[in-house]
């Protein structure tokens, strides 16, 4: 009989720590963050005030990312999420003194600190994720981590909400606290050392310049990352204008809104389950573009459909399906960065990463707020929505140009994806 290859890969006991750690913290985080906003506006009355708290964790995280890649590049990676892990769980408990407007500007120094340490936080499991797996298993276990993105964004913000209404800010801090704790303890019981093999240091800006370079060097890579670029500003787009969207265009409400983010949620699971079955037929290249046409074209389905229809049932239908291309492209991505940038390089190059989206997800709020008013929300959102067609069709382009960046280069298929593993 043969074994699947997520529970193949669940097997490993490197990789379902990792998997595990980041479950309990993800889940953690997505309560926090649908508690915390709703206590900041009880206790402000202010939109602004709940804007701020929005603000602090996008600025500090895209001020901090650059550092964080260049540090988790020179120090061990499974080092580095306990560490982090654990800062996370200390610097959450000064939220406990918050019972005033007064004292809000403690909430904006927690959240500040929590993007700090969850900077450090993501690049070391990209980093340290293909040295737990077999490299031809690279695909299937990144779509598990969707997966697990994808649990935690539908369990979290309904267990904040329950949280927030029954015990309070109190409980969603300490509740969040150990989950963050979990996970450093998680993370520590992964076997063996995991410091990059180069750990060669010069000037912080220099050791940037060599990330920077790598991307710049790489046509693929130039490509892959102009295509996210396109796809966070498209999710700066939508994340603004989402309720707008289902307001104005579905004539629904807060409800309808829930439904929709749940619906996405479910997709994203089954998309985390599949790939290891499409990765077994496409190229990570490949499905970088299939997951990009199929998510674009569904997309512009969604946002056209109240031109012609009204029922919102369909809607739901649609939002499990734009789910499934979404969590498969998402670990093609992954895969692809992992692949083509040496072990030494992989946490600045992931940073980098972090610091596009932030700015570009902030450019295409602006653009939303913009351009909303004078062509009205289905129309940007149809644009949006074709932008990720054609960057996909863009990417086909430099594939061409560039066959032999389909493959996996002989060079890292070494053994050391199972590097400390007992």
């Amino acid at each position: 009989m043969t074994t699947s290859p997520w529970l193949r890969l669940l097997r490993i006991r490197g990789f379902s720590l990792l998997w595990t750690a980041g479950l309990i913290s993800m889940t953690g985080d997505w309560l926090l963050r649908v508690a915390l906003p709703i206590y900041v506006y009880q206790l402000s009355d202010s939109a602004g005030a709940t804007a701020a708290a929005v603000a602090a964790r996008v600025g500090m995280g895209m001020l901090a990312a650059p550092l964080a890649g260049v540090l988790v590049d020179r120090w061990d990676r499974k080092r580095v999420m306990v560490i982090a892990n654990l800062a996370q769980a200390i610097t959450l408990l000064p939220l406990l003194a918050v019972d005033s407007a007064g004292e809000l500007w403690i909430a904006y120094l927690v959240i500040a600190a929590q993007c700090v340490c969850a900077v450090f936080v993501a690049p070391a499991e990209h980093a340290l994720l293909p040295r737990l797996v077999p490299q031809a298993d690279l695909a299937a276990a990144n779509g598990l981590n969707a997966l697990n993105n994808n649990i935690a964004r539908l369990l979290g913000p309904a267990l904040g909400g329950i949280v927030a209404v029954t015990l309070g800010i109190t409980g969603a801090v300490l509740l969040n606290s150990v989950t963050f704790l979990l996970a450093g303890v998680l993370s520590g019981l992964i076997a063996g050392a995991h410091r990059a093999e180069s750990t060669s240091r010069r000037h912080m800006l220099g050791e940037l310049a060599d990330g920077a370079r790598v991307v710049a060097g790489s046509r693929v890579l130039r490509a892959l990352f102009a295509v996210l670029a396109v796809t966070s500003l498209g999710e700066g787009i939508m994340g603004s204008l989402f309720p707008v969207f289902v307001v104005d265009a579905l004539h629904g409400g807060v409800e309808q809104v829930a439904w929709l983010m749940s619906a996405q949620a479910v997709g994203g699971i089954v998309g985390g389950l599949a790939c290891a079955a499409v990765a077994r037929r496409l190229s990570p290249s490949r499905m970088v573009v299939a997951g990009l046409i199929a998510f674009g074209t569904i997309d512009l389905m969604i946002f056209n459909y109240p031109r012609w229809f009204a029922e919102f049932g369909p809607v739901v239908v649609l939002f499990v399906l734009v789910g499934v291309p979404g969590a498969i492209a998402t670990a093609a991505y992954f895969t692809l960065l992992q692949t083509e940038v040496p072990d030494e390089l992989r946490a600045r190059v992931f940073s980098g990463l972090i610091l596009l989206e932030g700015g570009a997800g902030l450019v295409g709020a602006a653009l939303a707020a913009t351009l909303t008013g004078r062509f009205g929300v289905i129309n940007v959102l149809t644009a949006q929505g074709a932008a990720y067609v054609l960057s996909a069709l863009a990417f086909v382009l430099v594939l061409r140009r560039n066959r032999s960046a389909a493959p996996i280069p002989a060079t890292t298929s070494r053994p050391l994806a199972m590097k400390g593993e007992s």
